[in-house]
């Protein structure tokens, strides 16, 4: 059996850490291997012990999650970071992706989304899919429009080295949509949507799925009214 997936988990209610504690060791591939109540100490957490993923809260005292999330995701052997957040702190969501975050996931979401996003981002994907992460997507994307999470000026570039295709897949995964989803949205083989995916990631210098998303909505290639009517 390989070795389990490593979590940090950062919140300054302790309540709320034992919490997910409880739920994360209750997994065979799951262990928490540090905790921290703020954003300075969870930097120090993951600069000493060696991690994978660490579930962010952004609001704390001090040192924020979003600067935590900054310099967490610039470590080497960086971890993935999974934003802990609520509907009305979706400034925070925005900030924390342009910070390096490969996701976000609410709060109060089932204990099983929760596992699914350790287990999603650690896999090397985003958590953008989830049915209650697709609702927040909906709050934060009219904010995504004209944010500054990429380079401005170069944006128009970057979508036109695309192939139509491509584009086409951006969109599917801007509105959402797992590589299940778009492999039978265009009836082609998960494969075929996995190097589609690579090739957008690369081609847009895109960290991770989430960074590409950030990319279609701020270049308007995805429009909020987009995902409210494909919801």
């Amino acid at each position: 059996m390989s070795e389990p997936i490593r979590v940090v988990l950062v919140d300054d209610q302790q309540m709320v850490r034992a919490g997910f504690r409880m739920v994360i060791d209750s997994q065979p591939d799951l262990t928490v291997v540090g905790e921290a109540g703020d954003g300075a100490t969870a930097v120090q957490v993951v600069r000493r012990t060696p991690t994978d993923v660490v579930l962010m809260d952004v609001r704390m005292p001090g040192t924020d999650g979003i600067e935590a999330t900054r310099q967490v995701t610039t470590l080497p052997d960086a971890p993935r970071v999974v934003v802990l957040t609520t509907f009305d702190l979706d400034e925070y969501v925005v900030a924390a992706i342009g910070a390096g975050a490969s996701g976000f996931l609410l709060k109060d979401a089932p204990p099983e989304e929760m596992l699914a996003a350790v287990r999603t981002v650690h896999a090397g994907d985003s958590v953008i899919a989830a049915s209650s992460t697709r609702r927040l997507l909906q709050h934060v994307a009219p904010m995504l429009r004209g944010s500054a999470t990429t380079p401005s000026g170069s944006d128009d570039r970057v979508l036109a080295e695309l192939t139509p295709r491509e584009r086409e897949v951006l969109e599917q995964m801007a509105l959402g949509a797992s590589n299940t989803e778009i492999a039978a949205h265009f009836v082609v083989s998960e494969a075929t949507v996995k190097t589609h995916v690579g090739r957008v990631l690369a081609k847009t210098g895109s960290r991770d799925r989430v960074q590409a998303v950030v990319l279609a909505y701020r270049t308007g290639l995805v429009q909020p009214a987009d995902l409210l009517r494909d919801a």
